[in-house]
């Protein structure tokens, strides 16, 4: 028999009943429950919310940790060595790329600036852009990105992708330099590590075409906001943020009033239905654990 550890009541009423597994609830706070040193497998919240190192000090058994979202980061410096931490892969891959395609036609086709002539009542056409003919660059060839890319080839664009490692169909990172240059949109789907954090500085900035468009979907530290800031104000560049740094974005920053950008507030994953699939990967991932059968979404150098 297996004990698993589970965040909350509708985490427990989700995975239903699981052959050959006990389970116990805690979140990490407050008094553990009876057994938690018993537990092997377990899955964190979503929102963000970690275990300490103490917290998971408390179940000395633990060897996998599955998370519901598909960044670990705020995980990373707290799994326990030996500890296989596997991602949300494949939950919200469909909702973020939804939303980076909304977000990027909104910019192409100035949806902001008709909302506005919308609100005062002015009837004034303007030229737009389509994705026809354009070329996107898309950086993470994960779900989200391959997502991405399908759509946009769908709609008569075309779609590079990008990734750690060159394979068939994906350019290596070490080539952005010649290829920024040649696409007129980039969109980052990247998970946030030491390797992508800051990697869209000033220089991979400056590289990009005048009249660009930056959608970052990923994680707000890949980009530098300052110098975004900069491109943003001299009108060279346009951007769609789901994400931002720092993030919530205070109300004096200078992101919000930059010319050519348009802002959500991180919203590109737990839309409605979330929870259905996040707890069928983990049904899935408790069958294979409990059979002894390799693991999904297994992370690997934050990947």
């Amino acid at each position: 028999m297996k004990t698993i550890c589970l965040p909350d009541d509708q985490a427990k009423h989700l995975v239903g009943p699981t052959p050959d597994v006990d389970v116990v609830v805690w979140d990490g706070t407050g008094e553990p429950p009876a057994g938690i040193d018993q537990v092997e497998f377990l899955v964190g919240g979503y929102g963000g919310a970690t275990m300490s190192p103490e917290a998971l000090a408390r179940m000395p058994r633990l060897s996998v940790i599955q998370l519901l979202s598909a960044g670990v980061e705020s995980w990373l410096p707290a799994v326990p060595p030996g500890v296989v931490l596997c991602n949300g892969h494949g939950i919200h891959g469909g909702p973020t790329a939804e939303l980076a395609i909304a977000g990027l036609l909104a910019v192409l086709r100035q949806l902001p600036r008709f909302v506005e002539q919308q609100r005062d009542r002015v009837w004034q056409a303007t030229e737009v852009h389509s994705l026809d003919g354009m070329r996107v660059l898309v950086l993470g060839a994960g779900d989200i990105g391959q997502r991405v890319a399908s759509v946009v080839r769908l709609l008569d664009a075309e779609a590079t992708l990008v990734a750690r490692h060159q394979r068939p169909g994906v350019e290596p990172i070490a080539a952005l330099p010649e290829l920024l240059a040649q696409h007129d949109v980039v969109v980052v789907a990247l998970p946030l590590t030491a390797e992508t954090e800051g990697l869209v500085d000033a220089a991979f900035l400056a590289a990009m075409r005048d009249g660009a468009v930056l959608v970052n979907i990923a994680r707000g530290k890949i980009v530098h906001t300052t110098a975004l800031v900069a491109e943003l104000q001299a009108q060279r560049l346009q951007a769609f943020l789901d994400v931002t740094e720092p993030e919530p974005l205070p109300a004096d920053h200078p992101l919000w009033t930059a010319p050519g950008v348009l802002i959500t507030p991180h919203v590109g994953g737990g839309t409605p239905g979330w929870a259905n699939r996040a707890y069928r990967l983990v049904r899935e991932q408790l069958s294979r654990f409990v059979a002894g059968e390799p693991l999904r979404n297994v992370v690997s150098d934050g990947y």
